[in-house]
């Protein structure tokens, strides 16, 4: 968790003033899964979006095989936010897709609960990074297959065969569209996290 002063953003009487408290969730994934589309269809804000239009310099970089009428790309973060109750809100941060822009994935990480991983299975294997990632730093995640339009819909089991994930970490079939889709990750991830941490160890003293 972390400190944020009052929003004048926020609702009127949502927040009445004094410092509030945030949940920050990282939107991960590969290039085209959908992550600028998550954080817009669930943020009660109008989100923040740093994309840039692809262009014949990028193309060497920017695999689009699967995602060819894909336009912009995200090149620093998306950023949405949620208000839970008074007082207490959920950030949100989507992060860039390509490994160019990887170095940012450390600084939105720091003092994240944990972190949504959106799969297109289409190009599954552009999830290992993110999964990667989260797995070496011990941080809680669960994996959102987007089913796009006219592809095949794999059983969540087989996505998770397919990605060798540990049998905890929850993947959930999602529509990145979808607001109620959108909730019910967010809600899967807080759980999640929620339950890692109470099973955790107390460390002796």
């Amino acid at each position: 968790m972390a400190s944020v002063r009052s929003d004048p953003d926020a609702s009127p009487g949502r927040w009445p003033g004094g410092p509030a408290v945030a949940l920050k969730i990282l939107i991960a994934g590969g290039f085209g899964a959908g992550k600028t589309t998550l954080v817009g269809a669930v943020s009660e804000i109008r989100p923040l979006r740093t994309e840039e239009q692809l262009s014949e310099l990028g193309r060497p970089f920017d695999d689009l095989s699967g995602v060819e009428a894909k336009r912009t790309t995200t090149v620093a973060m998306d950023f949405g936010r949620i208000d839970l109750r008074a007082g207490l809100a959920l950030y949100l941060f989507g992060t860039p897709g390509q490994d160019r822009f990887w170095f940012v994935w450390d600084e939105l990480a720091q003092g994240s609960l944990g972190a949504v991983v959106l799969a297109d299975t289409r190009r599954l294997a552009d999830c290992f990074p993110s999964v990667d990632f989260f797995e070496r730093r011990g941080i809680p995640f669960v994996v959102g297959v987007n089913c796009f339009e006219g592809t095949e819909v794999f059983a969540p089991d087989d996505v998770r065969a397919a990605l060798d994930l540990d049998p905890g970490v929850p993947v959930v079939l999602c529509d990145a569209r979808r607001r109620e889709d959108g909730k019910n990750l967010l809600i899967t991830l807080v759980e999640h996290a929620a339950a890692g941490r109470s099973a955790a160890p107390v460390p002796s003293v």
